[in-house]
């Protein structure tokens, strides 16, 4: 995919947030644009800030989920990747060269003004609010990305109609090949946008 289609997602990899991370790389897919994530491939042999900043460098459009950056227990650090790279995408843009100026961004959060007290510097900047629920995560994504294209593209609903096919046929399919319900979960990042570039080709809207 081309610096136009590609859409860096920064977000949590733990697994409370799969069920958010799922639908919105299934929607990216079927809006016909490719995520990009830090685990789409591995290579202990290379920094992972500098992985980062690739993956930042070519994607026009990226999603900065800010959901997760308070701790949620005491004595827990700040989870600071996100703004981090977060700020690592506006730098690209502001600083790089002319072509970086089209780069584009959404911000998401569990709830609105929240990430204020955290980053007073963004007080101002156009927030999406997802409130942890899936559906309404991915009606965010849908709505900016098909905004930012200007295209007409299916609804929020028949893309999320679309998702949940797409992850009953994949539970058939590989609880038949012998994976148990925790392999199905736990399935590595790469592994589920390849299944989902493979179910949304076979299943054309």
């Amino acid at each position: 995919m081309s610096f136009s289609d590609n859409v860096f997602i920064n977000c949590p990899f733990d697994d409370d947030y799969l069920s958010i991370l799922r639908p919105v790389l299934f929607c990216v897919i079927d809006l016909g644009l490719a995520p990009r994530i830090a685990l789409e491939r591995t290579d202990s042999g290379q920094p992972r800030v500098l992985k980062i900043i690739d993956l930042i460098r070519t994607s026009k459009f990226a999603i900065h989920d800010l959901s997760r950056l308070r701790a949620s227990r005491r004595g827990e650090f700040y989870r600071l990747n996100m703004p981090f790279e977060l700020g690592l995408d506006v730098g690209c843009r502001v600083f790089g060269t002319r072509s970086l100026n089209a780069k584009r961004c959404l911000i998401l959060e569990a709830e609105r003004y929240r990430y204020q007290a955290a980053i007073s510097d963004m007080s101002n900047s156009d927030i999406a609010v997802h409130g942890n629920d899936p559906l309404r995560a991915l009606t965010e994504v849908r709505n900016w990305l098909s905004a930012q294209r200007g295209t007409r593209t299916r609804g929020p609903a028949a893309v999320w109609s679309r998702f949940n096919d797409f992850m009953a046929a994949m539970y058939v399919d590989l609880t038949e090949r012998g994976y148990s319900k925790d392999d199905v979960a736990r399935l590595p990042v790469p592994e589920l946008v390849s299944k989902m570039k493979s179910w949304i080709a076979a299943h054309p809207a």
